[in-house]
């Protein structure tokens, strides 16, 4: 707990489910709403105009008719208010969209549905510096980690990781004092392990999954 409030701004595009999270927070003496937003891009001009603590954000504004988004939102935040934390709030618990959103520059990702109890714990975190996940968020991530790094082994990533940089088979053969026969042998179980049929598809989905050690 702090002496002082932690300043919040609320960015959804429902009234009701503003009205709601601003009724549950402030019935917690450390947490005061300082303001609402109804867009990503008004959220964006609340911030840069405010002394805040945390911003709790929507990830999607679909009755708002805006072409920013909650993620597009954090980017720009992250650059026009960097240190300012923004915790996600939203129904999406996709891993995609997590990614994303901590990608972007998110501290939290917690989910409507949740108890409160984690939404405190999470503007508590993200305010303090540290992150503030739903249980069942890092549970998720934390799956998705471990299973994908013992997926394919060593030297199946190492396979990829040439493909992704455009050698050929023979290319990756030589790369790795291997036969091309190996090659194709090691392809056609990273295809299996994969869920594809080909190189292109092998190296977006390795990508996706964050299996690549990819330049800049």
């Amino acid at each position: 707990m702090t002496s002082t409030p932690l300043r919040l701004l609320i960015a959804d595009d429902h009234v009701v489910v503003r009205a709601g999270l601003r009724a549950l927070l402030e019935g917690e003496p450390d947490l005061e709403v300082i303001e609402e937003a109804s867009s990503g891009e008004e959220a964006v001009q609340l911030a840069l105009g405010l002394k805040l603590d945390v911003v709790l954000m929507d990830l999607r504004f679909a009755s708002a008719g805006r072409s920013i988004d909650g993620i597009e939102t954090v980017r720009r935040l992250a650059a026009e208010a960097p240190g300012l934390p923004v915790v996600m709030l939203t129904s999406y618990s996709g891993r995609v969209d997590v990614v994303r959103a901590l990608e972007a520059g998110a501290r939290g990702y917690v989910l409507k549905a949740g108890p409160p109890q984690e939404l405190f714990r999470a503007v508590r975190s993200a305010a303090a510096g540290g992150m503030g996940l739903a249980p069942e968020i890092v549970s998720d991530l934390v799956g998705q980690v471990v299973g994908l790094r013992t997926d394919l082994t060593q030297r199946e990533a190492g396979v990829v990781q040439l493909m992704s940089e455009g050698h050929s088979n023979r290319s990756i053969a030589e790369s790795l004092f291997l036969s091309e026969a190996t090659i194709k042998t090691h392809l056609v179980r990273i295809y299996r392990k994969l869920g594809v049929d080909n190189r292109a598809a092998a190296v977006s989905e390795a990508a996706r999954r964050g299996l690549l050690n990819l330049a800049p």
